[in-house]
Parts: C-alpha cells; structure tokens; sequence
C-alpha cells in the first residue's frame, strides 16, 4: 500500500502541473477544448495585431480587433464605446500622432471566453503638428473576450509611465 501511494504521487503531480483545458463552444455549438497556453497565444497575437495597426496608423486594421461593444479609454481623453466611438477616436489619433512602438507583454491571465492582459509599450511617436518626435512610453490594461471563437479587446485603458 505504502509503494502504491509513492508510485501514484509523482504521477498526480505531473498530471496537476499541465496547462488546464477551457471547453467552449464554437459558433455550431460544437465542443472545443483549447489549453491555457493556445488561449495565451493567440491572446498575443492579437495584441501584436494591436501593435502593428497603431504603427501603421490603420483605424481600418484597429477596429476588427475590437468587439462591437468594445470600449477604449485613452488618457486625458473620452472614453468610446462601440464601434463608431472607437471608430472616430483612433482616427482622431492617428490624424494628430504617428507611433512607432514596440509591446511588451507582462501577463496574459484567461479565464474561459475572458481574459487581461497587462503590457508596455515602448517607442517614439511624431507629432503631425510641430513635426517633433518624442519619446512614448506606456502600460496598458487590456481586457479581452472570446467572441466566434476568437479574441476580440472588449476593455483597453493605457496611461504614461513617466
């Protein structure tokens, strides 16, 4: 008995330290089972998306990351709230401001069709107006929803680390 439960230990312990499963359901109402780690990913990539649609000053690439009820909160700014607020807001920002940034992602915590992601960015923006390029250093806070089976930002809020 004693043997038993040493041999069986190491094994319960390697079973509890794999990456734990979310069962969702995709738009057909099929099961689906996608690990912690597949959620996390494609949580990044999106947010890389994010990131290479601010470079590119696209509203256009902006707007299908978010969801249709997203909500982006910029600093010293009004919040939007759905698509055509979020619309005119990212517009308004690209017509005063091109970024080239770079994301750094601190943590990507998922829980089931939810999730946030904590981040920085790093770079330069030019200013339209003067023609300047200063420094842009962020962190942002992202909240994330799983919609149709893929990652959408529901919630983005960011301030100005100095």
């Amino acid at each position: 008995m004693k043997h038993k439960l040493l041999l069986t230990l190491p094994v319960a312990l390697l079973l509890g330290c794999q990456a734990p499963e979310h069962k969702t359901t995709e738009p057909d109402n099929t099961p689906t089972t996608m690990s912690t780690t597949n959620h996390q990913n494609a949580i990044k990539e999106l947010l890389f998306a994010y990131r290479d649609a601010l470079n590119a000053s696209s509203t256009d690439q902006v707007i299908p990351l978010y969801t249709t009820d997203g909500v982006f909160m910029p600093t010293g700014f009004p919040t939007a709230i759905g698509t055509e607020q979020v619309r005119q807001a990212y517009d308004g920002v690209f017509a005063n401001i091109k970024l080239n940034i770079e994301f750094f992602i601190d943590e990507v915590e998922v829980d089931g069709d939810h999730a946030f992601a904590r981040t920085k960015s790093r770079g330069t923006t030019l200013i339209h107006a003067t023609g300047a390029t200063v420094p842009e250093e962020n962190r942002e806070l992202f909240v994330l929803q799983r919609t149709d089976g893929n990652w959408k930002i529901a919630r983005y809020m960011f301030n100005k680390m100095k």
